[in-house]
């Protein structure tokens, strides 16, 4: 793609004229050289608003096929376009912090204008080299019982939650950020792919509200814009967070919502180039669009940046290509679970599928090992005797099935947690579990402490001892 290339050297001054005009797609007539592959066109134009054009195809010698950034609503054939010499920039450094910013780097906030001399990065440049790749081990807490139990978190690593519609997995971003800015008081980089204007809109209010966004930048490219802004956005948002990474040496919490929106943009900008659809109708270069975006999303050493994902399953279809090839890239998977959801039991995690390569006794130690081991096998039992208890009863069941039972259903009670983000709607105030007491809360109900109790009197707790006094 743009590998090894030099822009600076280009001609900025180079200019050509729209010859044919067919959607988000713009073809640009040159009478010299054609301009590199991913560089960003500006249309010279009588509108207000900027018309961003990056070349992605040479039609011919002296034709290029361009995706226009923004709405081409009003663009006609004869408008002159002026080769900016580089790829799109975006602005980067402290002054971004607590900003909302479009694909291009303009606010979106209605506060003021950033400044047009500040230094800019270009979006498309490759991942860092392998020598100074760094990654170790480590166990990055999010104060959430059920993931820092069953899926911990690597510092420095990727992790994504799957679900299909209306689940959970924004609002599991959003404690996210709220937490981990809390915990690590890292900086957060948020890029907001093909989101709704409403959840963007409650995202930036629940930020403010929580005292966080002066440590978050926010890079939204919205459902109803154009799908190069929706392709390109997680990529201008990466940007930032490189930056702080290799310039400031800064740890840098990476979230992205959502990568299916993403692979979707994708295939649309395919499908209007021309290209022959793929598996499923998804575009040809499915698997390294995918891997251009997660391998840049990577640690150095003396700063890190640790990325969390939400990640649609489209009819819930886990073996759809954009799910699958996804899972290929993360050290942690978190799977949310419909069934729980609609049984109230918030964060739904499916303890049971949901992964992490940190699941072992060398890297997380014996005693967190032995038991999630613990809690995963009660759990699965409990599973497995689901049926027989919905067509005989629970008085079927042999005296140590029964125990089993009660107790995987109450660490399931356990596992749920009440989030700051939703204690509007809920009535709960929402809580960060010390990791300690997660251990000692679980391992309390395996062992048979809580066999007495209400199954009510575990749900929606932070610590044994709430349940306790609950």
């Amino acid at each position: 793609m743009t590998q090894g290339h030099d822009y600076r050297n280009t001609g900025a001054t180079r200019r050509g004229v729209v010859s044919q005009i067919s959607g988000s797609v713009v073809h640009v007539r040159f009478d010299g050289e054609l301009p590199p592959i991913n560089t960003a066109l500006d249309a010279v134009w009588s509108e207000p608003r900027r018309l961003t054009l990056e070349v992605q195809h040479h039609a011919d010698r002296h034709t290029a096929r361009c995706v226009a950034i923004q709405e081409t609503a009003g663009l006609a054939c004869g408008t002159e376009v002026i080769d900016s010499g580089a790829p799109i920039t975006m602005p980067v450094g402290d002054t971004v912090v607590g900003r909302l910013l479009d694909v291009v780097g303009r606010t979106i906030d209605h506060d003021a204008e950033l400044a047009a001399d500040m230094p800019r990065r270009p979006i498309h440049h490759p991942s860092p080299k392998l020598a100074s790749q760094h990654y170790e081990q480590k166990v990055f807490l999010s104060g959430i019982k059920v993931i820092d139990l069953l899926a911990p978190l690597a510092q420095g690593g990727k992790a994504a939650m799957f679900d299909g519609a209306g689940v959970g997995k924004t609002v599991l971003v959003m404690e996210l950020i709220r937490t981990i800015a809390d915990r690590y008081k890292a900086l957060s980089v948020f890029a907001g792919v093909g989101e709704r204007s409403r959840e963007g809109h409650e995202l930036w209010l629940d930020l403010k509200k929580s005292g966080v966004i002066d440590r978050t930048v926010l890079v939204f490219g919205q459902m109803n814009e154009p799908q190069g802004a929706r392709w390109r956005v997680a990529l201008s948002a990466l940007t930032v967070a490189e930056y702080f990474r290799d310039e400031v040496s800064m740890d840098v919490l990476f979230l992205i919502d959502n990568v299916f929106r993403f692979v979707q943009a994708d295939s649309e900008v395919s499908g209007l180039l021309g290209r022959l659809p793929s598996r499923v109708g998804y575009q040809p270069m499915l698997a390294t669009e995918i891997a251009e975006l997660q391998e840049r999303i990577t640690s150095v050493r003396g700063a890190s940046v640790t990325s969390i994902q939400a990640v649609y399953v489209p009819a819930d279809d886990f073996t759809d290509p954009a799910v699958a090839e996804t899972f290929t890239h993360l050290h942690s998977s978190i799977v949310l679970s419909r069934e729980m959801a609609s049984e109230g039991l918030y964060p739904a995690v499916d303890p049971l599928a949901s992964t992490s390569t940190l699941q072992h006794p060398a890297v997380i130690g014996e005693r967190h090992y032995a038991i999630a081991e613990e809690v995963r096998r009660v759990i699965e039992q409990y599973r497995e005797l689901q049926e027989i208890i919905s067509l005989l009863g629970l008085e079927e069941l042999s005296g140590d099935d029964r125990k089993t039972v009660g107790r995987a259903r109450r660490l399931i009670r356990f596992l749920s947690q009440p989030f700051a983000v939703t204690a509007q709607f809920t009535g709960h105030q929402g809580v960060s579990v010390d990791f300690s007491h997660t251990l000692d809360g679980c391992e309390a109900i395996l062992r048979g402490e809580a066999d007495d109790w209400e199954e009510s009197s575990l749900y929606m707790v932070g610590t044994l001892e709430d349940a306790r006094r609950k």
